[in-house]
């Protein structure tokens, strides 16, 4: 069966879906299978659809749009996850901008509002099999790195803590010093603002964990640390002097941080590592377990350095350098060259 698409959401990006599909009744739910859903209504707040080019989309009742399916444990947004059976005619949940799909379980009211409801219409299909995102993979997970490529490394207390700001700073200010640099999210849940913002930024190239196939990093089994590997491995192919990579969510979230944060063969290309927070106590933490599990902080950043008190916090209760991404960029880049030998 065709069917016409009104939208298509960015974390089916790689598969470069027409506008006319195939879909099929036919499926196993499994995380990354595409599917085509119709909105059953509309919202005021988290309304908005990624789409594959990147621009925003609002949704509309009735709007046709293909998705792919997968899990989420967001604290300030919603929690969901592939539902373990699934049919045509069932209704399943936005849980994402980037068109991540799922069973919602939970939900932060206040700030995202109820899920948006949506009605499965089937799994598309390339007249042979139904598709998911696995079947357009630009890298593999790799269990061991053979790049020794410096990386440069961006982790946080939570979501929204400055971790973007401060790894496309660092991004821009090494690209206009002519050196090659990449750019990669590798854990989170799948949608292209980050690593486009990368690229405005001057990055040569920028992945995530979506171009291995994952539509999050929920419940990865190891995969985090495999498709991180992956991912710095595919970005060193390309003559690259410097990775930048930031982790989505907080080291003590449900994507996986911690265990690549712990892996040695990543903790030995780490010279620098920006950690982010938005106050004293997060700081303090942050640096304490990230010291423990073997991957220390080079300096902090985020809300918690908006103003002296917190950056006079961090400088004598943590002893580390600490630099606002917003207000002192140069600052920043220039701690973190001192390190590289830029």
């Amino acid at each position: 069966m065709k069917i016409t698409l009104d939208k298509i959401a960015s974390v089916t990006k790689n598969a470069l879906l027409p506008r006319e599909v195939n879909i099929t009744p036919d499926f196993e739910p499994e995380n990354g299978l595409l599917v085509v859903v119709q909105v059953l209504e509309e919202k005021k707040i988290y309304n908005q659809l990624e789409l594959a080019s990147g621009r925003l989309s609002t949704l509309k009742k009735g709007d046709i749009i293909a998705v792919a399916l997968g899990n989420r444990k967001a604290l300030k947004g919603f929690v969901g996850q592939t539902p373990d059976n699934l049919k045509v005619g069932d209704t399943i949940h936005i849980l994402n901008l980037g068109g991540v799909a799922g069973i919602c379980t939970g939900e932060n009211f206040k700030e995202v509002g109820h899920a948006l409801p949506v009605k499965v219409l089937g799994a598309i299909t390339d007249g042979q099999k139904y598709l998911t995102t696995k079947h357009f993979k630009k890298f593999d997970g790799k269990k061991s790195l053979d790049s020794t490529t410096p990386l440069i490394i961006v982790s946080g207390t939570c979501m929204n803590v400055g971790k973007t700001t401060a790894a496309c700073e660092i991004i821009n200010l090494a690209s206009q010093k002519k050196h090659r640099v990449a750019g990669a999210k590798l854990a989170g849940i799948a949608a292209l603002r980050d690593t486009e913002n990368m690229n405005d930024h001057g990055a040569i190239d920028s992945v995530s964990f979506l171009d291995a196939g994952l539509t999050s990093t929920v419940q990865n089994n190891g995969h985090a640390v495999a498709v991180t590997k992956g991912a710095i491995d595919f970005l060193s192919n390309n003559q690259t002097d410097l990775i930048v990579i930031e982790f989505g969510d907080g080291v003590f979230g449900e994507y996986g941080v911690q265990d690549i944060l712990k892996d040695p063969e990543i903790q030995k290309n780490i010279i620098a590592h920006i950690g982010c927070a938005h106050d004293p106590m997060g700081a303090m933490k942050l640096s304490e377990i990230c010291a423990e599990i073997g991957a220390p902080l080079s300096l902090i950043s985020g809300p918690v350095t908006d103003n002296e008190v917190g950056i006079d916090f961090i400088k004598n209760s943590i002893n580390l350098p600490a630099f606002n991404a917003l207000t002192d960029s140069v600052g920043l880049f220039e701690f973190v060259a001192s390190r590289i030998g830029y």
